[in-house]
């Protein structure tokens, strides 16, 4: 029997909690959880590193 290849986990991303710490909406975390179950970073104090600009701008 032939089984097909394993999809690979994917790594959540890596924060930055120093941003994090005071967050209300990830708690800290520096991640949320979307509806599909993936990790990625908070949008309210993260920074979006495709924007160019830092989380508080």
């Amino acid at each position: 029997m032939a089984y097909g290849a394993q999809r690979s986990p994917l790594l959540p991303p890596h924060p930055d909690l120093s941003l994090a710490r005071d967050c209300e909406l990830c708690l800290g975390w520096g991640t949320v959880v979307t509806r599909d179950g993936e990790h990625e970073l908070c949008h309210e104090c993260q920074p979006d590193p495709a924007d160019g600009r830092d989380a508080t701008g």
